[in-house]
Parts: C-alpha cells; structure tokens; sequence
C-alpha cells in the first residue's frame, strides 16, 4: 500500500523486459520485438531512467491488458489515452482502477453512459475487470504515465506498439466493435480500417473525459456506445458483450 494514503502500491518497480514476461503466446512475439527495436530500447531506457531518479511511474504492471486476454478472446476494445496519474489508480486496464480506490471522473462519466444506455444497477467498485473476462480489451495507446502528469509518455514510443496491437486485433477476421475514445484513441481508426478491411465496427467520440464527454464534435455522454456495439454484434450473428460489472468485488467509497 501506499502507506501515507493508504492505496495500492502502483508503481512500475522492474524493467519492461521483466513487465513483459510470461504475455500469452499471441502477444509475446509482438511485444519481445518491440522491446528489442530501438524504440522499444529508448522507452525501455527512459523508463529505467525515470524510476531510478524516483520518479513515480504507472502502472505496476503495464502489460496488464494483455496479460489478461488472448488475442483470439478479443471481441471489443476500448482504447483510451494514457493511465490514470494519481496514486494507485492505473492498474493496466484503461479506464479501470482497483476496488477500494475513489472512481476518477472520467469513469463516472462511463458509468453515467453505462446506465443510461443499457439501464444496468452499477457496484460502488471501478473495476472494470469483468470486462476483460466478456472479452474487452481495455488499452491505452501509452501504456505509462508519470504522477500528475497526463500524457508526459505519449511521445516515448509507446504508440509504435499499440499500432502493431491494434493492427494485429483488426486483422482477426472474426467480427470485432473499436471504441475510440478521443483524439489519440481515434488516431489509430485507419489502422482498424486498413487492417481490418471493413469487419469490423469503429465507434468514435469524444473522450470521457469532463474536459470532453458534453462537447462536440461528437459528446461522449449520449453516445450509446455499449448497445450500438450490441446491436451491431447482433446484425453479424454473434453473441453480445456482456457490459455487467462484477458485484462481488469489495464495494469500495464511490
């Protein structure tokens, strides 16, 4: 724990060589060659080099998303921007943090979509770890922040892996829902399209951010992205995502 807030301790103590062993078979290969690029050194480097100065860096685990689903169990992806930046709120899944950690307002603004949309009774909890187990990848295109500094990894390579990610999940021919929230996330819709060749369904809006989820071009709050993903799954003769949040997990303050 964190001691003097009594949080989970999140910070990424290894190197990324270390984060990254033991990823499913389908992710190994993709990840060990990005590692071994020159990208993929000079981000390995900088993050070594940011931690050893005592610079707090998240998650703990930053393959998380990828540890936790196969590519052959990805049916959606949600892609969102970078972790959260406070203490022990990124856990390697976007959006999502640990039970027992105060909700941050960019995942109330997703739960306020979820319960509109779908009119789904909602746990205390932010974890959003069921949804992994329906299927979800939740990925950010930068895999590490620095304490309160949003996006302060955004341009430190990260995104040549998160390219090859998303790239690989659209090239499954199996029919697949992209849920690009924001600019950075949205970046990435040609590789979806190129990719994916028309499979696949890419829903866009704005971030859920409070800074973003009212706004246009396309608001976030209103968007309906859960039953559009359903509805569309439906139209190709696949089973739904189950969008449910796990009500066993402690129930933490909301």
């Amino acid at each position: 724990m964190t001691a003097a807030l009594g949080l989970p301790d999140n910070q990424l103590r290894c190197s990324l060589a270390e984060a990254a062993a033991g990823l499913p078979a389908g992710w190994a290969g993709i990840v060990d060659e990005f590692l071994a690029s020159a990208d993929g050194r000079r981000l390995a480097d900088t993050l070594a080099q940011r931690c050893g100065d005592g610079t707090a860096v998240y998650p703990h685990d930053p393959f998380r998303a990828l540890r936790a689903l196969a590519p052959a169990d990805v049916r959606a992806v949600i892609l969102g921007q970078d972790p959260y930046h406070g203490p022990g709120e990124a856990q390697g899944l976007a959006f999502s943090v640990p039970a027992g950690v105060k909700i941050p307002p960019s995942l109330r603004n997703i739960r306020q979509e979820l319960a509109a949309d779908l009119g789904l009774s909602l746990p205390l909890h932010g974890d959003l770890s069921s949804w992994v187990d329906a299927g979800v990848l939740l990925l950010n295109t930068s895999l590490s922040v620095e304490r309160d500094r949003p996006a302060s990894h955004a341009r430190l390579g990260w995104e040549r892996l998160t390219d090859r990610i998303v790239a690989t999940v659209a090239a499954d021919p199996r029919p697949k829902v992209f849920l690009l929230w924001g600019a950075h996330a949205q970046a990435k819709a040609p590789l979806v399209q190129a990719a994916g060749a028309g499979r696949h369904l890419v829903i866009e809006s704005n971030h859920p951010s409070p800074l973003a989820a009212r706004r246009p071009p396309v608001p976030f709050l209103g968007s309906r992205p859960f039953s559009r993903a359903n509805a569309w799954r439906a139209e190709q003769g696949v089973e739904p995502i189950d969008w449910r949040l796990s009500k066993d997990l402690f129930d933490a303050k909301a």
